[in-house]
C-alpha cells in the first residue's frame, strides 16, 4: 500500500507541480492544462482500482483453493465438513 502511495507522491511532483515548464498563460492553456491534470487523475485511479480488483480476485482464487484443501484434508482424515 505505501509502494502505490509513493508512486502517487512521485507523480504529483512530476506532472502537476505549480512551477512547472507548462504553466498556463492564457485561458485555453488553462483549460487544456486542468483537462489534462484532471485526465491524469483519472488513469491513475482507474489504475489503482484495477490494480485492487486484481488483488482482491487473487485473494478471492486462493480462498477458495485454501477451502477446497482444507475440505480434501478432512475427508482424507474421515472428518466430515460442516452441514450447509
Amino acid at each position: 500500500m505505501s509502494d502505490i502511495k509513493s508512486e502517487i507522491d512521485s507523480d504529483i511532483e512530476q506532472n502537476y507541480s505549480i512551477n512547472s515548464n507548462a504553466d498556463p498563460k492564457n485561458m485555453h492553456e488553462l483549460t487544456i492544462y486542468v483537462q489534462n491534470l484532471l485526465q491524469n487523475v483519472q488513469d491513475k485511479f482507474q489504475s489503482m482500482s484495477d490494480q485492487i480488483i486484481s488483488r482482491i480476485d487473487d485473494m478471492g482464487n486462493r480462498i477458495d483453493d485454501l477451502e477446497k484443501s482444507i475440505a480434501d484434508l478432512m475427508t482424507q482424515a474421515g472428518i466430515e465438513g460442516p452441514e450447509k
